[in-house]
């Protein structure tokens, strides 16, 4: 039985889910890496590494290629680095909405405190 697309596109989404898996894709959109460079640029237990890269790699988006006994580590096509792109645009959109709304909130508070002391008049 075939899974219906949006139920493939869920679990893909959650397959990038988690922040180490993310890192690693953003180190990888620069070119393939060595596992050694990947754990100084991340700072985590090999072995959390490995079960991150693991699931990377059984899902598509990254490959790994064996060079004597260093394993490199690359993007498996360049759609990630667009996905991971699109992903930086849509949350700097996010956060400067957000950043609007909090500066909204911060005037709306300076004027409360304002017109509540006197200073302004209170037509209430």
């Amino acid at each position: 039985m075939q899974v219906p697309l949006y139920q493939a596109k869920a679990e893909f989404f959650r397959m990038l889910g988690h922040p180490v898996r993310i890192r690693v894709l953003e180190l990888l959109q620069d070119g393939p890496r060595p596992v050694r460079d990947l754990l100084t640029e991340i700072e985590i237990e090999p072995s959390s590494l490995s079960q991150q890269l693991a699931v990377l790699r059984r899902s598509g988006i990254v490959t790994a290629e064996r060079s004597g006994s260093t394993v490199v580590y690359s993007l498996a096509g360049g759609d990630v680095a667009e996905l991971l792109r699109a992903a930086r645009r849509i949350l700097t959109e996010l956060l400067t909405g957000q950043q609007d709304l909090l500066a909204e909130l911060q005037q709306t508070e300076t004027d409360s405190t304002t017109s509540g002391s006197g200073t302004k008049g209170n037509a209430a």
